[in-house]
């Protein structure tokens, strides 16, 4: 948040400068074509112009508006910061030498990009999200509104995929001696994210999850919150076992790849 102070009072404004290039270039090409809006007031001086600033503001910032923001599929660093970047590099930065074999992986099949499709609603209608898995379906949403031409878009991943890919990756970090990262951008995936997070855990540490399965199960450890839950939660089981299990995780950190 910014803080705006007058004479008069002060008042909470939501950061929203990132994308204000975009709303004023939308603002004019509208008022271009004839529509009646007001000029966005990025510094309001009095209570029209704040009443004019937070109505613009619910389409800024947190509040993701694709048509404002290009797109979310478009991640790329405005030039003015890549320049900055280039021209003052961070004090912390170190010399990338031709010798590092870092790499990003990614999967190539099973995965919500490749599984995407979108439909166009002909008319307005209701739908529902089903799960189809193993001969059974389970509606997970029902009731969805949509209107007419109103776009809906759907994908899914294989948890089978997924896991293999993490497999691949792990193996190959350890083969090549590099770190092993894995990167997901949560605060766009809130619900799908951790549950991923969760598969990477399970097969990170697959052999001490299995060999102590029921164990963990009745402390209730839950992957999707990191190995850290499992540490967290050790207390409760008797020294023997608890010294058992960190042993395992130790030996097994000399077959993996460093983190």
């Amino acid at each position: 948040e910014i803080h705006q102070t007058s004479a008069a009072n002060t008042i909470k404004l939501p950061n929203v400068s990132a994308s204000i290039p975009q709303l004023t270039e939308a603002i004019a090409e509208l008022q271009a074509k004839g529509y009646d809006l007001p000029d966005f007031p990025a510094n309001p001086q009095n209570d029209e112009e704040k009443e004019i600033y937070e109505r613009y503001s619910r389409v800024l910032g947190s509040a993701v508006n694709p048509v404002l923001r290009e797109g979310n599929s478009d991640r790329r660093v405005a030039v003015p910061v890549k320049k900055h970047a280039q021209a003052n590099p961070h004090r912390m930065m170190k010399e990338f030498l031709p010798t590092s074999r870092g790499h990003v992986a990614h999967m190539d099949d099973g995965d919500f990009y490749g599984s995407e499709q979108s439909h166009v609603m002909a008319t307005a209608g209701n739908v529902r999200i089903e799960l189809q898995a193993d001969g059974e379906t389970t509606v997970l949403k029902d009731g969805l509104a949509l209107l007419e031409g109103e776009v809906i878009d759907a994908s899914v991943m294989s948890t089978r995929a997924l896991c293999e890919f993490m497999a691949r990756e792990i193996a190959d970090a350890k083969k090549q001696g590099i770190l092993f990262s894995l990167h997901m951008k949560a605060t766009m995936m809130k619900v799908s994210d951790p549950i991923i997070f969760g598969h990477c855990v399970n097969v990170f540490y697959a052999e001490v999850l299995e060999k102590h399965a029921a164990t963990l199960e009745s402390i209730g450890f839950e992957p999707n919150n990191g190995i850290g839950d499992l540490y967290a939660k050790l207390d409760e089981l008797p020294a023997d076992q608890q010294a058992a299990i960190r042993a395992d995780i130790d030996a097994l950190y000399d077959e993996r790849p460093a983190l």
